[in-house]
């Protein structure tokens, strides 16, 4: 099912003789028989009753309460499959007295996991702090890797050597660990790796708060109408809710500041458009260019009278920068520029008019794309104000009214959600070298689509689909990023192969995801805090190298180890990364 359900209202162990009479709504995974079989791994059981027909129902939440579910039945009026299982399954992890070899529970831990002797005993070791492997496949999942040599080799491909990819994240590990059923919430101080450009708030290792969890919701019911609502859209409230009950904790707790009950919310077409878009107030000729182009005109005005936080910046700004960052023109002066290209004299009058221009005022002005792109979504990253010119150059007259001592930002916390992205992007050059120009995805691709625009994306419309994507910023700056899952395995395949046309050989590291999804996995949903980035801006440090305590450099070396470094000959013929003639024993 990939519309809206109804959230359940208790789980199948929690259930006992004192509710009875009560209507309830249960989410689970579906057994057949009586409750003489062996329970599944979770939370509890419960039997359903359709006419003369029962079923359980368990699932992996709340505390197990032993002993109560066997007091009582459920009635079952409706039912709803979210996910059915459509995958002749290896093994049943619900049969104990049949299991197969180790091997091939192995190859199918999600479903082994299943099992209640496995998750019971991940609950004692980590109750649901789950560590999820470093070393894992190298996917194009977005981000440049780091690759770790092996000295398995591969005998079956001329003795190719092996290769691990050090995690982006652990997003395939933490998915499939929902799809198991053994952990229905999960979290984690995660260890992540990338091999990116530096920045100021990035280097090659970072730590991310990661989150996932299950039968989280798909939307509203109501239509979904554009532009900015303040309201929550999308699905994955329930993630919303959890991240906001400990930002607002942790807010409490080290600054003593008593945060909202909700955050704001808009929606990314809004916080795109939010510059002025002055192309309805250009002559009907220039307009029609416009529009035939897809483009709109957009402008920035710095007003002498009412930004006098911002005018010597403005002034400062000119001069520093060329005319391909943002085209400017002056009022007064009588020089046009390309963005205005075809407008007389009288309609630079009459648009001096409808902006309620002055002398000594700043204009920028800049074109864009009617629909606007999305370039950048990694975590933990600044904001960069979009894609567009102009955004980039607000950000630098903030900086630079900064400098001057002209303005000063709040240091009051303002926590914003951003939702409803573009789901997949031709303008974001950083994932281009995987995309090769094909469609890539803004966020990742196992984001699901906002489910009012499944037929969109079905039909090729590709883009004008939004995902289930959020981002929590803070005072401008991300501090997490999450989204909701593809959780059916066709429309997974369909991303995959469809809109992304990644080839049978990219495809292959997702095989046993998609498996795991084949075998009936929950809705579900997650985020990834940047915990180095939220710390730094509790500690009020504007570098996130201040609040690690061995860091990287910005092109992410390590002064004090000195590493990166070279091996020698002899390592490198190990691992198969050179011939056996260029070896030696020097060191390196």
């Amino acid at each position: 099912m990939l519309t809206p359900f109804p959230s359940r209202t208790h789980n199948c162990g929690s259930l006992d003789a004192s509710n009875t009479g009560q209507r309830v709504i249960l989410a689970g995974w579906l057994l057949p028989g009586r409750r003489h079989r062996a329970p599944p791994a979770g939370k509890g059981q419960t039997q359903g009753i359709t006419g003369s027909s029962f079923f359980l129902a368990y699932s992996s939440s709340s505390p197990i309460l032993k002993g109560t579910t066997g007091e009582i039945d459920v009635q079952v009026e409706r039912f709803t499959v979210l996910n059915p299982a459509s995958s002749a399954l290896p093994f049943t992890p619900s049969n104990p007295f049949n299991l197969p070899n180790d091997d091939l529970r192995a190859r199918y831990r999600y479903l082994d996991l299943r099992r209640t002797a496995l998750s019971d005993n991940i609950k004692k070791r980590n109750f649901l702090e789950v560590e999820t492997p470093v070393l894992l496949r190298s996917s194009p999942e977005g981000a440049r890797e780091f690759l770790v040599p092996s000295r398995v080799s591969d005998t079956q491909v001329s003795e190719r050597p092996l290769f691990y990819a050090l995690q982006q994240s652990p997003q395939q590990p933490k998915q499939l660990l929902i799809c198991s059923g053994g952990v229905d919430r999960y979290f984690q101080l995660a260890k992540c790796f990338r091999d990116e450009d530096g920045r100021k708030d990035r280097q090659p290792e970072f730590t991310q708060v990661d989150l996932e969890m299950a039968y989280v919701s798909w939307g509203q019911d109501s239509p979904t109408a554009s532009g900015f609502s303040d309201q929550w859209r999308i699905g994955g409230t329930e993630i919303r809710q959890v991240v906001e009950s400990l930002i607002r904790k942790i807010w409490l707790q080290m600054e003593g500041i008593t945060l909202p009950d909700q955050f704001r919310v808009m929606t990314y077409g809004e916080a795109m458009t939010r510059i002025l878009n002055i192309t309805p107030h250009l002559p009907p000729d220039v307009l029609s260019a416009y529009e035939s182009n897809g483009e709109v005109l957009e402008c920035i005005i710095v007003r002498k009278s009412s930004d006098s936080e911002f005018i010597r910046a403005s002034k400062a700004c000119k001069e520093s920068l060329d005319t391909s960052t943002a085209e400017t023109w002056l009022k007064g002066s009588g020089l046009g520029c390309e963005s205005l290209k075809g407008l007389t004299t009288d309609g630079q009058v009459q648009l001096n008019t409808a902006l309620n221009l002055r002398y000594g005022d700043d204009i920028w002005l800049s074109k864009r794309p009617a629909l606007p792109k999305v370039v950048l979504s990694l975590t933990p990253k600044t904001a960069q104000g979009g894609s567009t010119s102009l955004g980039r150059i607000r950000l630098r007259l903030s900086e630079l009214a900064q400098i001057r001592g002209d303005f000063a930002i709040t240091a009051d916390p303002h926590f914003l959600w951003i939702t409803e992205f573009p789901l997949f992007t031709h303008a974001d050059e950083d994932k281009d070298f995987l995309a090769k120009g094909r469609w890539s995805s803004s966020h990742h691709p196992f984001t699901a689509p906002m489910w009012q625009d499944i037929e969109a994306m079905y039909r090729g419309d590709i883009e004008h689909v939004r995902g289930q994507h959020y981002d929590l910023v803070l005072n401008g700056v991300e501090i997490g990023g999450g989204s909701v899952r593809v959780h059916d395995a066709a429309m997974q395949e369909y991303i995959f192969g469809k809109v992304l046309q990644l080839t049978r050989q990219e495809q292959a590291p997702f095989n046993q995801l998609l498996h795991a999804l084949k075998c009936g996995a929950p809705p579900h949903g997650g985020i990834a805090l940047g915990f180095d980035r939220l710390m730094a801006i509790l500690c009020k440090t504007q570098s996130i190298r201040d609040v690690i305590a061995f860091p990287k450099t910005s092109t992410g070396t390590d002064l004090l180890f000195k590493s990166p470094a070279t091996i020698t000959e002899e390592a490198l013929y190990q691992y198969g990364l050179r011939s056996r003639a260029g070896s030696n024993t020097n060191d390196a």
